[in-house]
């Protein structure tokens, strides 16, 4: 007999295309991904009018493939999901139509999604976490600290004030002349490098709060490559300034030592604020991927007796079966969207 509690869920926020379909025994069933890092790496980052075009092409096949892997018809699921926000707002309205077309023929309830409670609540599908948990969510867009509470309760706890974590990774990458995506490229050429080599700025360590800034380190490592090439200021018009090979590798490793760095103060200072106990620290999103930056943020948690839980890398980057997870979480309370709800550019999952 068919689980009745199976969702699917679609994702096209950014530059993965992605369907996804869960039960409520946190059985993944399907989980297909189509990357356009092929489309976009030309361009040293994402072009939003390429990334909409791309996921009209490949939804449908997508959303037939899925139901295929999970050996399941359209009227054996519970109900639809889709990111509807925060993202690209043209790829953001494709999977929401798509996820309101299916909803709508089907007579399944929808679930409009917001992409960050997908990432928050995936460790509930992965490791069964319990709420409260800190959540540190570090993505290429996305660099907050939060206090989840429960589905749809969310308190923020401190975000960036310029970057995004994986955005710093990204452009500093692009300043070395590697490839894009930047963060993998980074950790990559970390390898063999010495994290002490480099004395880089670690904005607001040491300060009270929680708040993150990367626009300076960024700013750094631009200095620091220009200085090695002997470029001066001229050299910001080149859009790779490739250091020797020694000197990239210490750059890379000296990098990610600081962001990890900077990520761990102010994680501790987010424990020390919140006041009451919880049964975990989560981190998630893409770069919540790094091996380094991983291995730093578990020692700080281990120093505090909590867990650390990161999602499987597969799962830390953009996938449906978040977004599927997070509707059947909605849907098990009750919560179901109308197919008139909008998409939206920006969608916050906590104010204060």
């Amino acid at each position: 007999m068919v689980n009745q509690m199976i969702l699917l869920g679609l994702e096209t926020s950014c530059d993965e295309t992605a369907v996804g379909i869960v039960d409520a025994e946190r059985r993944i069933l399907a989980n297909l991904v189509v990357s356009q890092m092929a489309e976009h790496q030309p361009y040293g980052g994402v072009v939003p009018e390429i990334a909409a075009r791309a996921h009209l092409d490949h939804i449908d096949t997508l959303v037939q493939g899925a139901l295929q892997q999970a050996g399941l018809r359209l009227d054996q699921l519970a109900g639809i999901a889709a990111t509807c926000g925060p993202g690209l707002i043209g790829g953001v309205m494709v999977g929401a139509m798509t996820g309101k077309a299916l909803a709508g023929v089907t007579g399944l309830p929808f679930s409009a999604v917001n992409h960050l409670e997908a990432h928050a609540l995936t460790a509930r599908l992965t490791h069964d976490v319990q709420f409260p948990y800190l959540l540190l969510l570090v993505s290429g867009g996305h660099c907050q600290l939060l206090l989840a509470r429960g589905v749809g309760d969310y308190r923020r706890l401190g975000g960036t004030i310029d970057d995004a974590v994986g955005e710093c990774l990204d452009k500093s990458a692009k300043l070395m002349g590697l490839g894009y995506p930047g963060g993998p490229q980074i950790e990559q050429h970390a390898k063999t490098g010495n994290p002490q080599a480099i004395n880089l700025p670690q904005p607001l360590v040491g300060r009270p709060g929680c708040d993150f800034s990367f626009s300076g380190l960024k700013t750094a490592v631009r200095m620091l490559v220009q200085q090695e090439r002997g470029t001066g200021d001229e050299g910001r018009k080149t859009s790779s300034l490739v250091p020797r090979p020694s000197s990239l590798n210490d750059l890379c490793a000296s990098l990610q030592h600081t962001i990890a760095a900077i990520l761990v103060d102010r994680t501790r200072n987010a424990l020390a604020m919140v006041g009451e106990p919880v049964t975990a620290l989560v981190v998630a999103g893409g770069v919540a991927a790094n091996q380094t930056i991983g291995q730093a943020l578990a020692t700080l948690a281990a120093a505090h007796q909590i867990a650390c839980v990161a999602p499987p890398p597969a799962l830390c980057t953009d996938n449906g079966v978040m977004v599927a997870w997070a509707g059947l979480e909605r849907l098990r309370l009750g919560l179901i969207d109308p197919l008139d709800v909008a998409a939206r550019p920006r969608w916050p999952l906590a104010i204060s």
